[in-house]
């Protein structure tokens, strides 16, 4: 894939409408890095000038900063806005919730003031300006479809509409499960759980989480984090589900049913 990196575009003296912050899941999972070529490959189509930072992008800090370890955090955030600043950054759209909530709500009095867009909003807006059309009767057509509401865009920014908005243009059938919206479940990654081992309990909470969603017969869990995504498949592994139960991101989906 032909995808800019800043440096690129600063050596002809170019600057891109948006950075599209990768993430250390999007950039290093395998699984995840399905999702970064596919919201990559849409933003190719609707061509949006856009740049990643490669391998000038560091982890926003957000684990460790969940984890405890202050200031370690704040070594990774100064760097991280020195090399946004130096690029003279103003808005980043990202496809993880973490890294999309820590620069809105907290790199601003480290001094990263950037407009910060989690990619299903922007791809609610493609879809609403036209720029992004889809294909009629696309592969989701009916389908029933289960949206999993990640705490970091759901909660603690209070982003429930435009995921849904999205997946209503796939022309599918949305189900909701029980503990939905500012009700909705963790999947059992957040606070830096995704990188420890779990306390003892009577299940985990992805496994929970997981059989809620395939509770509701539906063929498709999306979500709309990396994270959410791992917890979620193993969840659904667990359940001997995986022939019956996908767990997709919502930029997969629309990916794979982009208007040619």
């Amino acid at each position: 894939m032909q995808v800019p990196t800043m440096a690129e575009l600063a050596a002809k003296g170019e600057n891109p409408d948006i950075l599209f912050w990768v993430g250390c899941s999007g950039s290093f999972d395998q699984r995840a890095q399905k999702i970064t070529r596919a919201f990559a490959a849409i933003l190719n189509k609707t061509g949006i000038k856009y740049a990643i930072l490669g391998k000038e992008e560091c982890c926003t800090g957000d684990p460790v900063r969940r984890a405890g370890n202050e200031f370690m955090f704040q070594m990774m955030a100064y760097q991280n806005i020195q090399t946004l600043n130096n690029y003279q950054v103003k808005k980043i759209v990202t496809a993880c919730p973490h890294c999309f909530n820590i620069f809105r709500n907290e790199y601003p009095v480290l001094g990263g003031n950037y407009e910060v867009v989690h990619h299903t909003v922007f791809l609610q807006q493609l879809i609403d300006e036209g720029r992004v059309k889809l294909k009629n009767g696309g592969s989701f057509k009916g389908k029933r479809i289960t949206y999993h509401d990640s705490c970091y865009l759901g909660r603690a920014n209070s982003i429930y509409a435009a995921p849904r908005k999205v997946l209503e243009a796939l022309d599918a059938e949305l189900v909701e499960m029980k503990r939905c919206r500012t009700k909705g479940l963790c999947c059992g990654a957040g606070g830096a759980q995704m990188f420890k081992e779990e306390e003892k309990g009577t299940t985990r909470v992805n496994f929970e989480r997981s059989d809620e969603a395939i509770a509701t017969g539906s063929e498709i869990i999306a979500s709309a984090c990396p994270f959410c995504n791992t917890m979620l498949t193993d969840g659904v592994k667990h359940a001997e589900k995986e022939d019956t139960v996908q767990v997709l991101d919502i930029a997969e989906m629309i990916a794979a049913n982009l208007d040619n």
